[in-house]
């Protein structure tokens, strides 16, 4: 297949991109040129943000897949239904398990606890604000799937990607706020009730998303590996493969550690499963992710 990704050349975006090589598609990514592409992509320069050079860096060419790795508002998904919806069969976004942030549910969610077509879309807040976009990263991505999803003819699929652990190359910092603190003794704040959440491992979601290019089907998916993990789950994994002693302090207000939440909501994978992707459960693989992050293996 001939596959556009846009953006995805770090962490699991590049693992995507090496693994559609492998299996043989032609890829073009594009990007605003600000980093290089594995040997053998295509490589496009253009900022998604501005439709004109969008539309001049595609010029008349046209893809079986476009793998949207960084739509994170409406106003870009607009832009792409615009530009890429005549130049391609099929359109996967990667979304996120925070779309379901104001959820709060006993028992995991499936994908219809937040029907896009539901969802107010207002392309006037300041989307293009770093700090208002940073702030607002699950409603972004509701807002952007309900574009996609207002469009009945626009084949759209959604991958609700849950919290991404694992790999050397993880930047988010999240465990290493865990390890530092483990390791100095120093009280990790949680909420005074903590949910677990669902994971899934870096190398599982680039399978995952690689898949679903390959597949037809359309719509919203949640994407995990099977069993909810705890902040206790991480840290006890952190405490085994750095040293140093877990404090957790309960807060009733304030900022709490990044795997730690108020609301329970972890997802449902029944739909990924019964369209035949198989997941592994989070404890096979979650030694080996933290160690891969920590360094320790």
């Amino acid at each position: 297949m001939d596959i556009l990704i846009i953006g995805g050349n770090r962490y699991f975006g590049k693992r995507l991109t090496l693994r559609l090589l492998e299996s043989g598609h032609d890829v073009t990514m594009l990007n605003r040129g600000s980093s290089g592409v594995p040997e053998g992509v295509t490589h496009l320069i253009a900022d998604r943000n501005d439709e004109n050079a969008l539309e001049s860096a595609l010029g008349d060419r046209t893809f079986d897949v476009v793998i949207d790795q960084v739509c994170y508002t409406p106003v870009q998904a607009a832009i792409a239904r615009r530009v890429l919806g005549p130049r391609t069969r099929r359109y996967v976004m990667t979304s996120t398990v925070e779309i379901y942030e104001f959820q709060h549910s006993a028992t995991p969610l499936r994908e219809d606890a937040v029907d896009p077509r539901t969802v107010t879309v207002d392309p006037g807040l300041p989307w293009a604000d770093p700090e208002f976009l940073e702030t607002h990263y699950g409603e972004g991505k509701r807002q952007a799937e309900a574009v996609f999803a207002a469009a009945p003819a626009f084949p759209y699929t959604a991958v609700r990607v849950a919290h991404v652990l694992g790999g050397a190359d993880d930047f988010t910092g999240r465990i290493g706020h865990y390890a530092d603190r483990i390791r100095a003794g120093e009280p990790i704040a949680v909420p005074a009730e903590n949910h677990p959440a669902t994971y899934v491992y870096v190398e599982e979601i680039a399978a995952f998303l690689a898949w679903a290019a390959e597949n037809s089907f359309t719509g919203p998916v949640n994407a995990h590996s099977h069993g909810a993990l705890t902040t206790a789950d991480i840290c006890a994994e952190i405490e085994r493969l750095a040293g140093g002693r877990t404090v957790f302090q309960k807060v009733e207000v304030g900022e709490v550690s990044p795997f730690s939440f108020a609301r329970s909501y972890a997802m449902d994978n029944s739909r990924a499963t019964e369209l035949g992707f198989t997941f592994r459960d989070s404890t096979a693989w979650l030694p080996q992710a933290l160690s891969e992050t920590l360094g320790t293996n």
